[in-house]
C-alpha cells in the first residue's frame, strides 16, 4: 500500500462553549469522553462564559453541558437527537476535511 493510498485522518480542535454566569461549575459531558464527570470540565472567564477545547476525530458525537448538577443543551447548536432517558442531545458532525 502505498503513503498516498492511506490519508491521514487528523483529530481536529473544538471549542465548546456555554454561557453561564452564576454558574458555578460546567461540565462538557459527550459519547466522546464516556460520559465521565472528570474528564472535561469547564473554564470559567471573566465574562461568565464557560469553555473547553478538546481534540475529535471526524464523527458523529452527541453531548451535553452538566451545570450545577443539571443538564443542559447547547443553545448555540440547534441539532438535536433523542436520548435514552425522554429528552435530548446535542449532535455535533465532524467531517474529514
Amino acid at each position: 500500500m502505498s503513503s498516498k493510498s492511506k490519508q491521514k485522518i487528523k483529530n481536529r480542535r473544538v471549542t465548546f462553549s456555554f454561557e453561564a454566569t452564576e454558574a458555578k461549575e460546567v461540565i462538557l459531558m459527550g459519547n466522546f469522553n464516556d460520559w465521565n464527570l472528570k474528564k472535561h470540565p469547564m473554564k470559567r472567564d471573566e465574562n461568565g462564559m464557560w469553555n473547553k477545547t478538546v481534540m475529535l476525530s471526524p464523527g458523529k458525537y452527541e453531548y451535553k453541558f452538566l451545570v450545577d448538577g443539571q443538564w443542559r443543551e447547547d443553545p448555540r447548536n440547534d441539532r438535536l437527537c433523542p436520548n435514552c432517558f425522554g429528552t435530548q442531545n446535542n449532535l455535533l458532525e465532524l467531517t474529514i476535511s
